[in-house]
């Protein structure tokens, strides 16, 4: 099992930035995938961010260039630094962990963290 713990969400005005944290422990496959997804109301769930254990990035299109993922492999946590945020962003963003093993997935949700951007 892998637990997730997420922080850093919360009220910004247009323009601004949040910063997402989310430490995770547990039973973390040396071949993962730590990311962000986001599901806005009404809308369904999507990938917003992720990063591999061997750091290659992959982003949705809509934040390209505004969000940047990161990871502390030491602390088993991940980031992602959401600037220039847009209403549009408003979501709860969950926190994603995939353990990878002989071609199964795993897949792990933190509780959400809501993001609220206001125009």
């Amino acid at each position: 099992q892998v637990q997730l713990v997420e922080s850093g969400g919360g009220l910004v005005q247009a323009g601004g930035s949040l910063r997402l944290s989310c430490a995770a422990s547990g039973s973390i496959f040396s071949t993962n995938v730590m990311g962000w997804d986001r599901q806005a109301p009404g809308k369904q769930r999507e990938l917003v961010a992720e990063i591999t254990s061997g750091g290659s990035t992959n982003y949705a299109d809509s934040v390209k260039g505004r969000f940047t993922i990161s990871k502390d492999n030491a602390k088993n946590t991940v980031y992602l630094q959401m600037n220039s945020l847009k209403p549009e962003d408003t979501a709860v963003y969950y926190c994603k962990v995939t353990n990878l093993k002989y071609g199964s997935k795993y897949n792990y949700w933190g509780q959400g963290t809501q993001v609220t951007c206001s125009s």
